[in-house]
């Protein structure tokens, strides 16, 4: 498994990570700060200048979970990885990947009062020979306090919190070791395996009296999506969307759904593409809206969306295939779309 320690920036997590790992049997110390640092050292400076962070690098958080497996799949037991992350939907991407691949993740916070967290980075570095280096350090982490601030209430609501305001690293560890051996921070993802080749999925699109559209927000990925899944080996794929549903949502669909897109997404590394189906689920009342289901270890949200309010939540080749989804459904017909465009129309 792998204990990921996370919390503000300076709160000390390579300090318990590196208590923790003499305080769990066969645990290795992993630092997916090295990852970043690798980033750094081969990617052009322009590409570096695009983003604001390393962790907003998509091929920082594939490495991650890449780099995570193959030295788990090398040496076994517990990883231990303290690292500061403090976007949701980063969380789910990395999180669902090593899901994926059947690791599972302990997620700990380790949390302390501001005062005290501004206290520990001011003394960073104080016996440090490199000033100027320490002072910017230092600067880095206050100036992230407001973002961490910000990201408390899901943190909290998804890890384990070890309140260290009182505690020294090496205390802090023993209470994260005996919340470990106790089952706590667990994150019961979906194991959804990772495609090995071109996947057909089905997609349902749920409508309320308003006529807005139902989203779901999965755990095990980022951004928001539409209820469904893959068609697995010798399903109907409108079959295979009702299933999803009654999955998903608790909720039971007639088989006969209507096709209203069908979009061919290609191959985009390290995805391999495929064929997307989006059909008509019809009307959702609000009184069967208040019985829906979600399971937690796959979905943590649902919401009614207008058009303009999907497009501030779906990736935008999600985004493309709802609108065309929803233009076939205003002219009773089916559109064939590639990479989101229609064909012929």
């Amino acid at each position: 498994m792998i204990v990921w320690l996370n919390g503000a920036l300076g709160a000390g997590k390579t300090a318990v990570a590196r208590e923790l790992v003499e305080l769990l049997p066969k645990s290795t110390f992993f630092d997916p700060g090295l990852v970043a640092h690798g980033l750094r050292m081969i990617l052009p400076r322009e590409r570096l200048a695009d983003v604001p962070c390393y962790q907003d690098l998509p091929a920082w958080r594939r490495l991650v979970v890449e780099t995570a497996a193959a030295l788990h799949g090398e040496v076994g037991g517990t990883l231990v990885a303290p690292v500061t992350l403090l976007r949701q939907e980063y969380r789910d991407e990395i999180f669902g990947g090593l899901a994926a691949r059947r690791i599972p993740v302990r997620h700990v916070l380790l949390d302390a009062d501001e005062t005290i967290l501004r206290a520990r980075i001011a003394r960073r570095g104080e016996r440090s020979e490199d000033d100027g280096a320490d002072a910017a350090a230092r600067a880095g982490c206050l100036e992230h306090l407001p973002e961490y601030r910000r990201a408390l209430p899901w943190l909290r609501a998804d890890a384990h919190t070890v309140d260290t305001s009182s505690l020294t690293p090496r205390q802090t560890a023993e209470r994260v070791a005996e919340a470990i051996r106790a089952g706590a921070g667990a994150c019961d993802i979906v194991q959804t395996p990772e495609p090995t080749a071109e996947t057909v999925a089905a997609g349902v699109l749920l409508f309320d009296e308003e006529d807005r559209v139902l989203l779901v927000d999965p755990t095990y990925k980022p951004g928001w999506e539409f209820p469904g899944g893959v068609v697995e080996p010798g399903e109907p794929p409108a079959r295979a969307g009702v299933r999803e549903v009654a999955e998903e949502l608790g909720l039971r669909l007639d088989t006969g759904l209507r096709l209203l897109v069908i979009d061919w997404e290609p191959p985009s590394p390290p995805g391999y593409g495929g064929l997307r189906l989006l059909f008509d689920g019809g009307l959702l009342t609000t009184a069967a809206a208040r019985d829906l289901l979600l399971p937690g270890a796959e979905l943590r949200g649902w919401r009614f969306v207008t058009e303009d309010e999907a497009a501030g939540l779906l990736p935008p080749v999600r985004m493309d295939r709802l609108r065309w989804a929803l233009r076939a459904r205003e002219r009773g017909t089916t559109l064939n779309l590639e990479a989101g465009t229609p064909v012929g129309a």
